[in-house]
């Protein structure tokens, strides 16, 4: 079915290359978007075209861009200009289409995945190959910013890579006059904005990703010692670092509904609140992926249905909510204990769970309940993780709000997930780590 998507979405997105606009030109002969930063007495802004542009958006993939027009995001950012479904003309394309911006990612190699920045010879193939990139989308009408590299900071020792991204600034500075650098910290410490500072004086700009800490970006920033202007690149649902574990050390994740009210907190507190300096920010991850558990860090759920967090982006975005409403999860028991009760069970014993929920509208709700064992293919930073084994038959009557399970044979850690949603797929999602003596 995602293979079926992909086909339709490039035919689709070839069908839109050849479109032309009022005037006759074709799309990709349209004329740059002149993207400047100014500052006035310390006020920092971007300009598109000469007007004020404050960043709204999600970081996504191709699929999933109309949806995220459609709830109101001005933009849009990659991590790379490579992916295995399609190019970054295409995902600049259907961007362009639906009046979406793109701040694309430069993949700058990390010095955690083995890259060495004392090696010239690879450093300088790096640079030939990311200006050959720079050169081939400067001119897209869909793009906004250049990201030069993503959390190149988290475990790295070797400040060289600063000077790496620099030179890749400068290059930029060089052939693309109309669109600012930027790059990508994992948080934002004393240590890295000083070495940024004394070695890349070319970037326009710091980006920042937080998530349960977004609150204390402000105070973050001041200990930090930076006093530009800034993009929240990554934000979202607390991080699984950030969480408190169960006795045998699984994270404890928020419920869709947890994350749909903190996300309005944190945009609020953080991001909204900094008129001077913040240049606007980009949720994470409109879409879906597994990163310790299918639901942690997706606005979507691995059918593609939206969650109660899409509502509280649109929220913030459109300055109302919905006409159709998520059904908001209040929480979920197994056999009456909360996530945080450090529950075990029994091998092949019976026991109840129950979802506590409300919803808006007044219509029948279906549900899906799924036991996985939980994950122990864990990466840092964003790496790709394999989602855990599904284990069938343990389920008795699943389309409802209240079940019965039968606790796996085998000793171990598990999770208990439940998805539950309305006429329009749109869904509440949570789950609970167990384990079985």
């Amino acid at each position: 079915m995602k293979l079926l998507k992909t086909i339709i979405l490039l035919l689709l997105i070839s069908t839109l290359s050849c479109k032309t606009n009022q005037d006759g030109r074709e799309q990709s002969k349209m004329e740059p978007l002149k993207v400047e930063l100014t500052e006035v007495d310390n006020h920092f802004q971007l300009l598109k075209n000469g007007d004020p542009y404050f960043i709204m958006g999600a970081g996504t993939t191709m699929d999933k861009i109309r949806e995220l027009s459609e709830n109101g995001a001005n933009s849009c950012r990659t991590w790379s200009t490579e992916t295995e479904n399609y190019t970054a003309d295409q995902f600049m394309d259907t961007a362009h289409y639906y009046n979406l911006t793109v701040t694309l990612g430069l993949d700058v190699q990390k010095e955690r995945k083995g890259f060495d920045y004392n090696d010239s010879a690879a450093v300088k193939k790096q640079f030939e190959y990311i200006k050959n990139e720079v050169l081939k989308y400067k001119d897209h009408p869909a793009l906004l910013v250049w990201g030069i590299g993503n959390e190149l900071n988290l475990n790295y020792t070797n400040p060289k890579v600063w000077d790496a991204v620099n030179d890749i600034a400068k290059m930029i500075k060089e052939v693309d006059p109309n669109h600012p650098t930027t790059t990508m910290l994992a948080g934002i410490k004393e240590y890295d904005v000083v070495e940024i500072a004394k070695r890349c004086p070319d970037l326009d700009f710091l980006s920042i990703q937080m998530y349960g800490d977004l609150p204390n970006l402000q105070q973050r920033i001041r200990e930090s010692g930076y006093d530009g202007p800034y993009v929240v690149s990554e934000w979202g649902a607390t991080g699984h670092w950030e969480v408190a574990s169960t006795a045998w050390g699984a994270p404890i994740e928020q419920t869709s509904k947890e994350k749909a009210e903190s996300y309005i907190h944190r945009y609020r507190v953080a991001i909204e609140s900094d008129s001077l300096r913040c240049l606007g920010s980009y949720v994470f991850f409109w879409g879906q992926k597994q990163e310790r558990t299918p639901t942690w860090y997706g606005l979507f759920t691995e059918k593609g249905y939206p969650t109660e967090t899409i509502d509280a982006m649109h929220f913030l975005w459109k300055e109302k909510w919905p006409e159709n409403r998520a059904p908001q999860l209040d929480s979920l028991r197994l056999s009456g204990l909360s996530a945080f009760d450090n529950i075990k069970l029994e091998p092949s014993e019976t026991y109840t769970a129950e979802v506590f929920y409300r919803n808006a509208e007044d219509e029948p709700l279906r549900y899906q309940w799924e036991i996985l064992y939980e994950s122990n293919d864990l990466g840092i930073g964003g790496d790709y993780e394999s989602r855990p084994e599904s284990i069938d038959g343990l389920i008795q009557n699943e389309n409802t709000s209240k079940v019965e399970i039968t606790a796996p044979k085998e000793k171990g850690a598990y999770r208990l997930f439940v998805y539950v949603m309305d006429s329009e797929n749109k869904t509440a999602t949570a789950n609970i780590p167990f384990y079985v003596n």
